[in-house]
């Protein structure tokens, strides 16, 4: 799919050198269709290398989508220089006024706090609310999907002995949901986390279903019936160097980490990391921006359901 990103994002030069079409502001304007408007709250450390990495993915169709940035007022990150916040990120009260067909919420380094002592949550829960009016299909992964969980359904996160590290395998539990069609009936995703949610909670809220899940990882993916909110627990997103990155950062720091599962082949972190999961990220993206919102987002994006016209 053309992807409508600024000229000058990093990850517009990363995604041409990869030949995926990027489309510029000029070229856009010509054609004769409306694009899908996606939304990214952008809560990773690592803003560029996050903003490169769901860029690619949400460019696997043949769909127009024109992504706009957006990261808490006041939350200054310590990873990304400031000049490109101001040149490419906007804040919620810029944009609160619009409507989205799509909205991606990441992951976020604070699993060790409770939800309400996260430095931007209030401002996370005004977003996730506003999204309910606002957006047609919101995208949560990692501790972006526990927020969502835990501020609409009061499900809790819980801590883990030690940290789910590695890439892992996974079945789908729900076929004749849209998300995995398409999918083998093994696939694999990297992990990254100390906390963790649990079945028995998600099966006593009605309106959640589980799609996928995994016999080490747990619950992976659920949603609601109509796929207005989902819920991705793992990092289908990374790219191949990711955990190794995590992993040599907190080793050389002295922490207490292990060598991350079935990432190194024979995991002898000697080895280059072997990328198990690229196709099973892109099919995951590409069912998402097709069915549950090209399909179904209406034309007039005033006319979402719950939205205050």
């Amino acid at each position: 799919m053309p992807i409508r990103i600024p000229n000058e994002l990093p990850a517009a030069r990363t995604l041409k050198e990869e030949n995926i079409f990027v489309m510029t502001e000029q070229r856009a304007v010509t054609q004769d269709i409306r694009p899908l408007k996606i939304l990214l709250l952008n809560l990773m450390p690592t803003k560029i290398a996050t903003e490169t990495q769901l860029s690619r993915l949400l460019s696997n169709t043949p769909l127009q989508v024109e992504l706009e940035l957006i990261a808490p007022h006041g939350h200054v990150p310590k990873n990304t220089p400031q000049e490109h916040m101001l040149a490419f990120y906007r804040h919620f009260s810029d944009v609160k006024e619009n409507n989205y067909d799509g909205m991606v919420i990441t992951g976020a380094p604070v699993e060790h706090l409770p939800f309400e002592e996260v430095e931007y949550w209030e401002e996370l829960c005004g977003i996730m609310e506003w999204s309910k009016s606002h957006v047609h299909s919101t995208f949560h992964i990692c501790w972006g999907a526990q927020a969502g969980l835990y501020y609409h359904y009061g499900i809790q996160k819980y801590p883990l002995e030690k940290k789910l590290f590695g890439v892992f395998p996974h079945i789908v539990e729900r076929r004749s949901n849209m998300l995995f069609r398409g999918s083998d009936d093994v696939f694999m995703v990297p992990h990254s986390r100390h906390t963790t949610i649990r079945r028995e909670d998600i099966e006593k809220v009605p309106q959640l279903k589980i799609l996928a899940t995994s016999p080490e990882a747990g619950i992976y993916a659920l949603s609601t019936e109509s796929g207005r909110q989902i819920f991705i627990t793992g990092h289908s997103e990374y790219d191949a160097g990711t955990l190794e990155q995590e992993y040599l950062r907190d080793k050389n720091l002295g922490k207490p980490i292990e060598v991350p599962r079935n990432y190194y082949p024979n995991d002898d972190d000697t080895q280059p990391p072997r990328v198990t999961w690229r196709s099973c990220a892109n099919l995951l993206y590409s069912n998402w921006l097709n069915y549950f919102v090209y399909q179904t987002t209406p034309f007039d994006l005033g006319e979402i359901p719950g939205t205050k016209k």
